[in-house]
């Protein structure tokens, strides 16, 4: 039943391919995730067989060369992919972003040909499932501050420290860790499970990415194989690269949550009663939904041309964290409003808007707070970093 909103016919932009891989992936939502995402939420369960089914719809990795099992495909086509799964639900939509954005590309970027064509494939097809440890318990804004690190002992490297609010790794089977070397170097390896004193406890009690698994990484004197060493760039760029590339995912990925709201609200204004004719003629009703589709219109318009800069490697940082912010802001209050226009009904299972407005919460605070954002485009207009 879902209508998509275009009202700047915004499709004229796109090609019959971005188009197809759109309606593919609605249908992939349509029959695999819609059906069931309420009963998973309120049993906070993950679907792990959704892994490899993401998997062969291509939604891991879709920038990464073919050669490697990625889908060869351009920043439009995976902002597309992420905007219809998070259309069916975020937590969903953060375990595919993190696996193609965070574990997969950073292995393309900075790993050895030996690592690409090794966990590459796998990744992409759903075998293995990734995971991506940046945030600590004492350092989220501030990752330099990391103090997970690891020692040159020779034949391999040994690991201590830990890593929270970790999407995927309760069930992952390697993840991509951020640590500092003994001169202080912030490097990433890649850390396989089974690795003895690596272990990743599940985080419960979330009220929010309820059918997304979370959890810490722990490492007690693990070994890692020198070879597991990214070994093409180091600092905390190569951290900042990869959250790159996943925030632009996110940026689409929110529009999706909000035009499922926008969606069932237009629908619900349409069909309730009140006071004899359909609450959708009275002029308040009308005023919200004129606002939000006025939003989300100049979001895609935003992440359109964000994701031609991608396409041309122009995009930068700052211009990745207005897209983030925006995105994501405008689909928190389009939640909200569309739960107000639904009234009781709002805020049970039967429609999506509270699941939606609860996963919006961490979609807003994760890879870069909402303030973080605000401040990272601060930097940029005053030329003056006010992190410190």
């Amino acid at each position: 039943m879902f209508e998509s909103p275009d009202f700047y016919q915004i499709d004229d932009l796109l090609t019959e391919e971005h188009k197809l891989i759109r309606s593919s992936i609605r249908d992939f939502v349509k029959k695999e995730i819609s059906p069931y995402i309420e009963d998973w939420c309120e049993r906070a369960h993950f679907p792990y067989e959704i892994v490899k089914k993401f998997g062969d719809v291509g939604a891991f990795g879709p920038t990464v060369p073919q050669e490697y099992g990625g889908g060869g495909l351009d920043y439009i086509s995976y902002g597309l992919i992420m905007q219809e799964i998070e259309r069916g639900d975020s937590g969903m939509r953060s375990t595919a972003s993190v696996q193609g954005s965070l574990v997969m590309y950073p292995i393309y970027k900075f790993g050895s040909e030996e690592q690409k064509k090794k966990f590459l494939p796998k990744l992409a097809s759903g075998e293995f499932l990734g995971c991506f440890g940046l945030t600590e318990p004492d350092h989220g804004s501030n990752p330099s501050g990391m103090v997970t690190n690891f020692k040159d002992m020779g034949d391999h490297y040994l690991l201590n420290g830990a890593k929270m609010w970790i999407s995927n790794s309760p069930k992952a089977d390697i993840a991509v860790v951020w640590a500092k070397n003994e001169e202080g170097r912030i490097h990433g390896l890649i850390v396989e499970r089974g690795m003895e004193g690596f272990s990743t406890p599940e985080t419960h009690g979330k009220w929010s990415l309820r059918a997304s698994t979370t959890g810490e990484l722990v490492f007690d004197n693990v070994k890692v194989p020198k070879e597991n060493l990214l070994p093409g760039k180091s600092g905390l760029g190569a951290p900042m690269m990869c959250l790159d590339s996943a925030r632009y995912g996110i940026a689409w990925g929110a529009i999706g949550a909000a035009m499922d709201c926008y969606d069932s609200a237009r629908r619900y204004a349409k069909e309730r009663i009140q006071f004899g004719k359909p609450i959708g003629s009275f002029q308040l009703i009308q005023k919200k939904l004129a606002e939000m589709l006025t939003e989300i219109t100049k979001a895609q318009l935003l992440n359109w041309k964000l994701g031609k800069m991608m396409d041309e490697g122009k995009a930068t940082t700052p211009q990745i964290s207005m897209a983030k912010r925006n995105s994501v802001e405008m689909a928190l209050k389009i939640a909200r409003e569309a739960r107000q226009i639904h009234g009781g009904m709002g805020i049970t299972g039967e429609y999506p808007m509270m699941r939606h407005m609860m996963n919006l919460e961490s979609v807003v605070t994760y890879e870069g707070t909402h303030d973080i954002h605000l401040l990272i485009l601060g930097a940029d207009i005053t030329g003056i970093p006010a992190f410190q």
